[in-house]
């Protein structure tokens, strides 16, 4: 009987403990990467060339 006492205090103790936790409801979403855009007015390197033609074209 006081065993079963003393896991009800233990337990009430623990739900009460977690009622005064602050934060995050969620899992927030990781941060958008910034846009770089290197130099200004300089335009980005184009796509790289393939060395052989597509199979379309053979």
């Amino acid at each position: 009987m006081k065993s079963r006492i003393a896991l009800a205090a233990v337990t009430t103790a623990a739900l009460l403990a977690g009622c005064g936790q602050t934060g995050p409801l969620y899992l927030p979403k990781p941060p958008a990467k910034p846009v770089t855009t290197g130099k200004p007015g300089v335009a980005p390197p184009a796509a790289p060339v393939p060395s052989t033609p597509p199979a379309s074209q053979q």
